[in-house]
């Protein structure tokens, strides 16, 4: 049973107390505390497929020894999330192996499949760029001791992932620029959409008052902007973003969100949607979902069925 009720766990916390075990949590902190572990954890994980089968198309060895330190990195990452979880109480081999592919809760972005070395460069850049921010973000503020720590590790990676990205862009800005465009086009908004509701329509009053964040998703996305648009802009690539001098803050140059056509992987600036349709979207899973999430789970069930035979 707990040992103290939310209202004195939350006055803890707030004076600056770190939470090591579930025996100092209250229910309601756990179950948050799951939440946040779980995305965490589903979105680094399903990066590796989704990487991978970008990685294959590596125009040299070199390149191709890069992507894979990264995707290793990433299921070290999911590891930690599933390690903390599995201490939680939560069965983690029935989460990763036995679950429903359209029940993972990473992030829309990485249903969307890759295609090419080019649009690997461009993920390393904006994806893990939103991995550091998030992960940063709370390995600032986390009350909860074991994830803290754990993302000690975490946050040095990305920051060499994202460099990976920004080093890539920068070597191939003078020769492919075209594509490097074609890629900003969509990977861009999809990487503002990536940090979900505005705060008009997103309450953070649990994970922020646990100290399991830090920001609302508007000043995450923010802090993204700030890094994002300056990084494109330097070499000259067009963005659907400005600098507004009067706030200080970047500003979109489109209405978020609107809607997206996952055939032609091209968003549809001038025809708007709501929240709920973006909502609707991100459960169905995108086009590569069934695909990323039966390459991790096929060798555990064909393993199982091995010791089935026998």
């Amino acid at each position: 049973m707990p040992i103290v009720t939310n209202e004195q766990l939350l006055d803890r916390i707030s004076q600056g107390h770190i939470v090591e075990s579930p025996q100092e949590m209250t229910d309601e902190y756990r179950q948050t505390l799951i939440h946040i572990l779980t995305v965490s954890a589903d979105t680094e994980l399903i990066s590796a497929p989704s990487y991978y089968t970008a990685a294959k198309n590596s125009p040299s060895m070199n390149n191709l020894i890069s992507a894979l330190a990264i995707i290793q990195d990433e299921l070290s990452h999911a590891h930690i999330g599933y390690r903390i979880l599995q201490d939680l109480g939560v069965d983690t081999e029935a989460l990763i192996y036995d679950r429903d592919p359209k029940k993972f809760k990473h992030p829309y972005a990485f249903d969307v499949p890759l295609r090419s070395w080019i649009e690997l460069i461009v993920a390393n850049a904006f994806y893990d760029r939103a991995g550091y921010v998030l992960l940063g973000d709370v390995y600032k503020h986390c009350s909860y001791g074991p994830w803290r720590r754990g993302l000690a590790k975490v946050d040095k990676e990305e920051n060499f992932h994202l460099r990976h990205g920004e080093n890539g862009m920068r070597r191939l800005a003078a020769t492919h620029r075209d594509e490097l465009q074609r890629a900003i086009d969509w990977m861009f908004p999809m990487t503002v959409e990536w940090f979900g509701l505005p705060d008009s329509l997103k309450t953070h009053g649990t994970q922020i008052g646990y100290r399991l964040k830090g920001s609302t998703n508007d000043q995450l996305r923010q802090t993204w902007l700030r890094t994002a648009v300056p990084l494109c802009e330097s070499l000259g690539f067009r963005v659907p973003a400005h600098h507004d001098q009067a706030t200080g803050s970047y500003l979109l140059d489109y209405p978020l969100p609107v809607d997206f056509d996952e055939g032609e992987r091209r968003w549809l600036m001038d025809r708007p949607i709501t929240w709920d349709d973006v909502i609707a979207r991100w459960k169905r899973r995108g086009p590569g979902n069934a695909m990323f999430i039966e390459m991790l789970q096929r060798g555990r069930r064909q393993m199982r069925q091995l010791v089935g035979a026998h």
